[in-house]
């Protein structure tokens, strides 16, 4: 029997391009088809479309389950010279606004000057470029998502988002409907750059304001099935969680303060669960029901900490390495330009390689 894994990708806007290159690793790697098996998938924001495109390749049977992901964010980047001058616009300005070298003027994305701003500041670019979802509809048929209905069979992907009428953390889940367009936006919706996205009387924002990125779902057997409660959570983390400096500088508070934020529903997930390990090391579970889930021992999850114990049941966490995580900020998560989002694939790969190395030793 293949150890059944849940890969938790955390949400960052660009720099989840990380996230893309770690999963070609791990799935062009036969070593991850000869030992485990994907039973799950869960996301936030850009994390979201790294899960669901991985998702859809496997339901589609592709041969090569990588490829829509990586398509997906060549097609993402600023290509044209319209485009670059209009992604280094936009990250120029964010800097000089983090650094609190020029005024924030706060403005409403719903705002029709806004949004008429936006239409003439994108003149001339590609379609797919400026508007999400056009780009969603070049790599993904929903039509065909949509006439496959729920799909409860693994893996299952879970994407993260937070519902803004009832307050209540969301959770789209293809073991009971069809994934559509609306949740990829509703996950990925940065409210002071989108809309609200409504689906039906609800609207939604980001999932980074919910679990960033859903992990507790991953062993709820309401969410995935009784078969297919993960013995392994595998998490792509993107933003770190120590830094060698005290931030002083305004740019340095704001980035800082959103890892931060980023990280605090990871850390209450995986405590979660691994509050779930120390009762079933102590027998607070039936035999009849770690039988009837097929759960025989402590689920494997990274360690939050470094200065944490280490325990039988941890794991690896994906992270970037130092040299490139040092080297992002804030205004990173939303540079577009090729040299960025090249980097960020590459060391992916770099570290998605590593992990599976590292795993397969540590099951010896």
């Amino acid at each position: 029997m293949k150890t059944r894994v849940a890969i938790a990708c955390q949400g960052g806007g660009s720099e989840t391009a990380f996230t893309a290159g770690v999963l070609k690793a791990l799935f062009e790697e036969n070593k991850l088809r000869d030992h485990f098996k994907v039973a799950s998938l869960s996301g936030t924001s850009g994390g979201a479309l790294c899960a669901f495109f991985s998702w859809y390749a496997h339901k589609k049977g592709d041969d090569c389950l990588w490829k829509r992901l990586i398509d997906f964010w060549e097609d993402n980047k600023a290509q044209t010279p319209q485009e670059r001058l209009f992604n280094d616009f936009v990250i120029e300005t964010t800097k000089l606004t983090s650094q609190g070298l020029i005024p924030q003027f706060n403005l409403s994305p719903s705002n029709p000057l806004v949004q008429t701003w936006f239409s003439v500041a994108t003149m001339g670019l590609r379609s797919r470029y400026s508007h999400f979802e056009e780009l969603l509809a070049a790599h993904i048929d929903f039509s065909e998502v949509k006439a496959w209905g729920a799909q409860p069979e693994p893996p299952v992907v879970v994407l993260g988002a937070c519902n803004i009428i009832t307050g209540r953390l969301h959770k789209f889940c293809s073991a009971f409907e069809p994934i559509e367009m609306e949740h990829l936006r509703a996950s990925a919706c940065v409210p002071n750059i989108f809309p609200a996205v409504t689906i039906g009387p609800m609207a939604y924002w980001d999932g980074l304001f919910s679990e960033n990125p859903p992990i507790t779902p991953l062993i709820n057997r309401d969410y995935v099935g009784v078969k297919n409660i993960a013995q392994e959570i595998w998490v792509i983390k993107i933003d770190r969680t120590t830094d060698d400096k005290i931030p002083t500088a305004p740019d340095e508070i704001l980035d800082r303060r959103k890892q931060v934020e980023s990280n605090i529903s990871l850390f209450q997930g995986i405590r979660e669960i691994k509050d779930i390990n120390t009762l079933m090391l102590r027998g607070a579970f039936r035999d009849e029901f770690l039988a009837e889930v097929d759960v025989k021992e402590p689920i494997k999850i990274p360690k939050m900490f470094p200065e944490d114990a280490d325990q039988p049941y941890h794991i690896p966490m994906i992270e970037m390495s130092e040299e490139l995580s040092k080297t992002l900020t804030w205004e990173d998560k939303l540079n577009r330009s090729p040299e960025n989002i090249n980097r960020l694939i590459q060391d992916g790969e770099k570290q998605g390689k590593k992990f599976i190395e590292a795993r397969l030793r540590q099951m010896g």
